[in-house]
């Protein structure tokens, strides 16, 4: 019983499918420690995603109940909900033992980042909203460390959702480390079953269908990111998933001019923790790439920038505007070198290729914008092939750009923007990286 509650505490679960056996639930049920609800609210809203759009809320001749129920087609990827269907909460309070919680770190935050951390602290405390708008490789994670640590002292709980699974493996390990005595837990697509109540919580957007009123402090990390940007039932399940008057801190290089106008709190830094400037891109033609490509040719120009950084030993990223480029440039570029590997959002093995480059197993990899965003590697040179393509916007390049120069061994990346002709969101990605660093005074 002590398992159940601590998996259900603030969680909302299709009854059928909970991991555990049916005997226990349904004494759980009886005896009033589990809730049960329907499907659907007032009939044709999704009590998971809260979807309640005609175009997704589909009638259907059910057989489980033999007549017409409604089914949300927005979440059904986490299984179905329909008119029928139970959901289960944890019902009675809390018997849920304190953690003890250690902090283990041993870096220093510069002076902008400790004074954005003490403004993101007094925001907790009063409980409004946050914004902490910070360039890419400033240390925005690092500055959150103290925050999270006092609220977890506090005995609150706390969520760091991110748009992409990506960015939560990238995290998981820091704050594993960090705060080696409390029990965190990453949800993911697929992602492994944990043990234990966790008071920390990472978790893609996505995930967050899954919560109601559960937590204490919610971080939106990299919250300008696709799909959470563009779907308005992300942004629904994050203040389902937290407590009415927890407050959000939201966290971002790029954030939206809609978002700097939502949140009147921020903090601004527009300095990389180790002092050195963002490396700034360098335009280069490469007309008619995609034809080369598609004849079995890979442009002169891309094949000297990847024999460079090869024989550098360096390690790169090759961004490119679809997946099918990719697929047809990975097989040219292995018959020179075997050991490229490419990576996209299809891909499953994603997670082990970052890694044999982050540990120079691989020279480079061949990716798309899924790896915009939430990549550390030590001394990678980034290149974009179709920069002017519609689908790397201003916002994407910054991240792409910011992939670059994060470690202060090697804080001079390489950031090529290969194009078939300059396009605005080219010119408006440089004049930004250009404005960071002038604002921080390089």
């Amino acid at each position: 019983m002590k398992q159940l509650e601590e998996f259900l505490t603030g969680r909302t679960w299709l009854r059928n499918f909970i991991p555990f056996p049916k005997e226990l639930v349904d004494k759980a049920i009886s005896t009033g420690a589990i809730s049960v609800s329907q499907g659907m609210l007032d009939g044709r809203q999704c009590a998971r995603c809260l979807e309640k759009s005609k175009q997704k809320i589909i009638p259907f001749l059910c057989a489980r109940c033999n007549g017409i129920c409604y089914y949300c087609r927005h979440c059904i990827k986490m299984g179905r909900i329909s008119s029928c269907t139970e959901l289960i909460t944890w019902a009675l309070p809390s018997t849920i033992s304190p953690q003890s919680h250690s902090f283990h770190w041993n870096g220093n935050l510069t002076p902008l980042q400790e004074k954005a951390s003490l403004e993101v602290q007094n925001s907790l405390l009063q409980k409004n909203d946050h914004l902490v708008y910070a360039v890419c490789g400033a240390g925005k994670t690092e500055l959150l460390f103290p925050s999270i640590f006092d609220a977890l002292k506090k005995g609150q709980r706390v969520c760091i959702a991110a748009p992409r699974t990506d960015v939560v493996l990238e995290l998981s390990p820091r704050l594993r480390t960090v705060f080696p005595n409390t029990i965190v837990h990453s949800l993911y697509g697929n992602s492994p079953e944990e043990p234990g109540f966790a008071q920390l919580v990472l978790a893609t957007t996505h995930q967050l269908y899954r919560f109601k009123d559960a937590f204490d402090v919610m971080i939106v990390d990299e919250a300008d990111a696709f799909p959470y940007s563009y779907d308005p039932a992300l942004k629904r399940a994050v203040i389902k998933a937290k407590k009415k008057e927890a407050p959000i801190i939201y966290v971002s290089a790029t954030p939206s001019d809609q978002l700097i106008k939502q949140v009147s709190n921020t903090s601004k830094i527009f300095q990389r923790f180790h002092g050195y400037p963002l490396p700034v891109p360098e335009f280069r033609s490469l007309w008619g790439y995609e034809k080369d490509i598609a004849n079995g040719r890979i442009p002169s120009k891309l094949m000297a920038w990847v024999d460079d950084k090869i024989a550098k030993e360096q390690p790169f990223l090759l961004f490119f505007p679809t997946i099918e480029l990719i697929e047809q440039a990975i097989v040219l570029f292995q018959k020179k070198h075997p050991s490229i590997e490419a990576v996209h959002s299809k891909d499953e093995d994603r997670k082990e290729k970052i890694m044999k480059l982050r540990q120079r197993q691989i020279p480079g990899v061949l990716t798309s914008t899924i790896l915009e965003r939430g990549i550390t590697i030590t001394n990678v040179q980034v290149a974009v092939v179709g920069a002017d393509q519609p689908i790397f916007d201003a916002a994407a390049l910054i991240q792409i750009s910011g992939r670059t120069g994060r470690s202060k061994d090697y804080p001079d990346g390489e950031i090529v923007f290969f194009h078939n002709g300059i396009v605005r969101q080219m010119d408006k990605a440089k004049k930004l990286i250009v404005s960071y660093n002038e604002g921080a005074g390089i």
